[in-house]
């Protein structure tokens, strides 16, 4: 599952989009599936707040550190996050108010109580990590956590460090602003009872990059000739409302070796063989929509939805940010050992190895909270090896550690957990690189407008040329670095 877009503007665009909309018709669920998806749906959607006191509640009557946080995926990660806090109020004698957001809630919930001057003292989110807290940071809003980070610092990749040492514009300097939590990267995920229909296995999956993604279009095609037409081969997401579709498409950007923003912090868009990257990269992802073998509601998907379509088996495989998908179905041990594959991408054109861009849950303490010192040992005591590597396995290893003594635990490395032991590999011994808000926090106003489903709507909604919808992107994130001069 990926970030957030604003609800009213995806409705006003896709209003503008609905003569190229079509309509899906999904395959029959599985009773199995079909529980599973309905619980998906809760976790990813409903907003837990009434076993708790009032988000609002000030803390002056309350005294106590007021934490929001992103509602977990499953039942067992709010879980998991209430028994830290239990145990450190045991300890401590203090006390902590918690409220658990959906992921597209949280930042908007944030954005206004920062306006209304009553922030919570902590907030722990996904999305606040590429659309909100660099910004924040910039505006000196966030407090500077650099004693949390120096007790463990030694211990977390130095990605991971870029990815949290944002500059202040107001102090005019880079500090840490945020405390890493856990970590993740795009993997992929497939049905391998699928491809035994068609005669294949993973061992036939290319490891060339037009090899590997061609294969997924005969799949599909020869499913087709199985009469199963519901089924499609690839659940790419290409719409504004799904983080997924920057995530992905950032990640092909990668693939091409195409750099957007250098280490100054400079846009790198006026060189040709930018524009003409971004161009080619467009026209590549838009193709497989553009040639059906993409569902083609996948112009309107959000956060879970890529999600559902793999679990509802009607795409053989779809990339994802985290291990979600695996998670939904890990009490059902066939589907969760045998039926679901994970891969990694393939490598680059070039025939390099793929470079993995990470995602950090993280959590920053705001500037006015009058609890800082609270908080912070609050959070020095949460990221622990011992307290953080505990809760990581107690929400099903769906979240990678940051901290090195944690992924010693056998829990990451168990060969029998297919799923955590793949991704577990690709961040402890795959290159990795943050997203370009690290060298500007301009750059997270591009993703948070979501550019690239943008352009690539254009391309497939309003059928405009791959160069004009490049242009446009290219056009409209210098205005955004503008604004920040």
């Amino acid at each position: 599952m990926g970030f957030r877009k604003k609800a009213t503007q995806t409705a006003k665009y896709f209003q503008h989009q609905s003569q190229h909309k079509h309509h899906l018709e999904l395959s029959r669920r599985s009773v199995f599936m079909a529980f599973i998806l309905s619980f998906i749906i809760f976790s990813c959607t409903h907003t837990s707040r009434s076993n708790f006191p009032s988000a609002n509640e000030s803390l002056t009557t309350s005294g106590a550190i007021r934490i929001w946080c992103d509602k977990g995926f499953t039942v067992e990660e709010d879980e998991a996050l209430q028994q830290v806090v239990s145990n450190w109020e045991k300890q401590t004698g203090n006390k902590i108010k918690i409220s658990f957001y959906t992921n597209d809630e949280l930042p908007q919930k944030t954005e206004r109580a920062m306006k209304a001057g009553n922030p919570p003292d902590i907030m722990i989110g996904y999305s606040a990590e590429t659309e909100l807290n660099p910004r924040l940071a910039w505006e000196g809003k966030l407090a500077d956590v650099s004693d949390v980070i120096e007790s463990v610092k030694s211990f977390y990749p130095e990605t991971v460090l870029q990815a949290i040492h944002f500059y202040n514009n107001v102090d005019k300097k880079r500090s840490y602003y945020a405390i890493p939590i856990h970590q993740g990267t795009i993997h992929i995920f497939y049905w391998r009872d699928l491809l035994k229909q068609v005669g294949k296995t993973e061992s036939d999956i290319p490891k060339d990059w037009n090899g590997f993604w061609e294969f997924w279009k005969q799949v599909q095609d020869k499913l087709r000739s199985q009469k199963k037409q519901n089924l499609y081969g690839l659940g790419f997401p290409y719409s504004i409302g799904a983080a997924d579709t920057y995530y992905t498409f950032e990640q092909i950007l990668e693939a091409y070796d195409i750099q957007i923003v250098n280490s100054k912090g400079q846009l790198l868009l006026n060189e040709p063989k930018v524009r003409q990257g971004i161009i080619d990269s467009l026209e590549w992802y838009a193709k497989f929509y553009q040639q059906g073998y993409v569902p083609p509601d996948a112009i309107n998907w959000f956060n879970p939805d890529n999600n559902r379509q793999l679990l509802n088996r009607t795409v053989v495989m779809t990339p994802n940010a985290t291990l979600s998908i695996p998670a939904a179905v890990r009490q059902d041990f066939n589907t969760y050992r045998n039926k679901l594959g994970i891969l990694e991408y393939p490598n680059k054109p070039n025939g390099k190895s793929m470079r993995y861009l990470i995602l950090l849950k993280e959590a920053v303490v705001f500037a006015v909270s009058e609890n800082q010192k609270t908080a912070k040992e609050f959070l020095t005591y949460f990221i622990q090896p011992k307290v953080m590597g505990d809760y990581l396995k107690a929400i099903g290893g769906r979240n990678l550690p940051v901290h090195q003594l944690i992924w010693k635990d056998p829990f990451w490395k168990n060969p029998k957990d297919p799923h955590v032991l793949s991704a577990a590999k690709v961040l402890t011994q795959r290159q990795t690189r943050p997203y370009y808000y690290v060298q500007h926090p301009a750059y997270s106003v591009v993703l948070d407008e979501n550019v690239w489903g943008k352009a690539l709507n254009r391309i497939i909604g309003d059928r405009i040329s791959p160069q004009q919808a490049a242009d446009e992107a290219i056009e409209r994130i210098k205005q955004i670095f503008e604004q920040w001069q």
